[in-house]
């Protein structure tokens, strides 16, 4: 049996008998229980005939949607009528995992329905729902916190909508979640640390209005694919992202404003085959631990500030067949970069190459050296993959502590013969390391040179949402 079905009380209250007015109220749990659903003005005809109370409960939680709807074009929801929700399109129907002998709604798919509307609260009657997707439609407003109640749900996708306001944090309250793409709406401020802690397979948050720098435990995320571009992330790449080495195969952060350095920890991503932080402000060099990437295949650094050298190593990893690192300020590359069957080098300061800088752009770049340790970067994930200093450009890595002492030598014995010198291993030499920083403050990093694209200007907002339905007050704990 399933351990939600014990939990669950829900009440019905027929005021009228022609046309039936119902008050639905879900038990508050105390411990992650279900949101509690406010009474509801729908109706039903006292002639309809249920299965089951889940399928009651599925009957007003669509009719509630149905009722939210302002446009639907398609007519999607003309067949939405009646009590049999399991013959309504986009509706699945599959036995209930507690109880197999009921039927339950296991899934909501309006993929590219074009609606327009907005997710009522009675959505959280939908709790045995596993799959709820709703991309490609024009529903506008939050994601209401009775989304709670889905403690089944493994996919949510809301992609390619209006929604707006804060992270739906309460979403990550989900036990099987496992993929949210959120992708294409107007979602805005800060990521949650908890997105991270979460066991998420996939997490989709391009094209939104995202701000802030990202959370340092990014690192302990188990998802496979992060696509974050198209937002407005700022500050440092974090160098716990290389905690992501055992899952993560593809990565983009592509225009955003990140303006430090490339941590040499992305080296660590050995199974990543998509990696594109283009257009950005990244500066410094392009990490050699790049090259131990062998499962890269496709490669965008263009469109940043980068200097130095592209590395034969970069170069020649097996996979590689897409590298592009116009738009920057590299100084030399390794000849196998040009054997690439997709590489674009223009636009750097790259000397007997065509359609680059000039040299005067060059000239005032490279002449400011980059210390990566100005950007007060977190410290690095242990262990480090310092790459070797070139041109412009020092790496952000901590010297090594200092070597322990020799043991003191043993003093002689009185009247007596000193013993033979014991052997001892003579001291390690000291470490090579760069000198510390000059205790002057570090200059900033230099703007933004004008020939490096900025990200297109933000797109306008969306037309103004109807009426809401009101959301619930929050749960208060007995």
């Amino acid at each position: 049996m399933h351990a939600l079905a014990p939990l669950i009380s829900i009440f019905f209250f027929i005021t009228s008998i022609n046309g039936a007015s119902i008050a639905q109220e879900i038990t508050q749990l105390n411990n992650g229980g279900l949101w509690k659903i406010q009474p509801s003005s729908l109706t039903i005809d006292p002639s309809l005939v249920f299965q089951n109370p889940r399928l009651k409960n599925a009957y007003i939680a669509l009719q509630a949607l149905k009722n939210s709807i302002i446009s639907d074009p398609k007519n999607v929801t003309a067949n939405w009528v009646g009590s049999g929700v399991c013959n309504y399109t986009g509706v699945f129907c599959w036995p209930a995992l507690d109880t197999p002998s009921q039927t339950t709604v296991s899934g909501v798919d309006l993929n590219h329905a074009d609606l327009a509307g907005h997710l009522p609260d009675e959505l959280g009657l939908l709790y045995d729902v596993a799959l709820l997707h709703l991309n490609s439609n024009r529903f506008c407003g939050k994601i209401p916190p009775s989304f709670m109640n889905m403690k089944l749900l493994f996919e949510l996708d809301l992609s390619n909508n209006r929604f707006a306001g804060d992270f739906p944090s309460h979403v990550l309250n989900l036990p099987e979640l496992h993929y949210l793409d959120l992708r294409f709406n107007e979602f805005e401020g800060k990521l949650p640390n908890k997105l991270f802690d979460k066991e998420l397979d996939a997490i989709f948050l391009n094209d939104n209005r995202f701000t802030s720098g990202l959370p340092e435990n990014i690192g302990n995320s188990k998802a496979s694919v992060l696509v974050l571009s198209n937002n407005r992330f700022s500050g440092c790449v974090p160098a716990g992202i290389g905690k992501m080495a055992r899952t993560l195969n593809e990565i983009v952060l592509k225009n955003n404003e990140f303006s430090s350095c490339l941590p040499p920890e992305i080296g660590l991503l050995k199974n990543v085959t998509v990696f594109d932080v283009s257009f950005n402000r990244i500066m410094g060099c392009l990490p050699e631990s790049v090259g131990e990437m062998m499962g890269l295949q496709h490669l965008d650094v263009s469109h940043n500030m980068f200097s130095g050298k592209v590395s034969e190593k970069i170069c020649s990893i097996p996979g590689l067949e897409n590298f592009g690192y116009d738009y920057n300020f590299f100084e030399s590359e390794a000849l196998e970069c040009l054997n690439l069957n997709g590489f674009d080098n223009s636009r750097n300061c790259l000397a007997r190459r065509k359609n680059q800088r000039s040299k005067l752009q060059c000239k005032v770049f490279l002449a400011r050296k980059i210390d990566c340790k100005a950007f007060k970067c977190a410290p690095p994930v242990p262990p480090p993959l310092p790459p070797p200093p070139h041109g412009n450009c020092t790496q952000n890595s901590p010297p090594p502590p200092p070597p322990p002492p020799p043991p003191p030598p043993t003093p002689p014995r009185l009247k007596s013969p000193p013993p033979p010198t014991p052997l001892l291993s003579p001291p390690p030499p000291p470490p090579i390391y760069a000198p510390p920083p000059h205790p002057k403050p570090p200059n900033p990093p230099p703007p933004v040179n004008p020939c490096v694209q900025p990200p297109p200007p933000p797109p306008p907002p969306p037309p103004p949402c109807g009426q809401q339905h009101p959301l619930p007050p929050p749960p208060t704990s007995d």
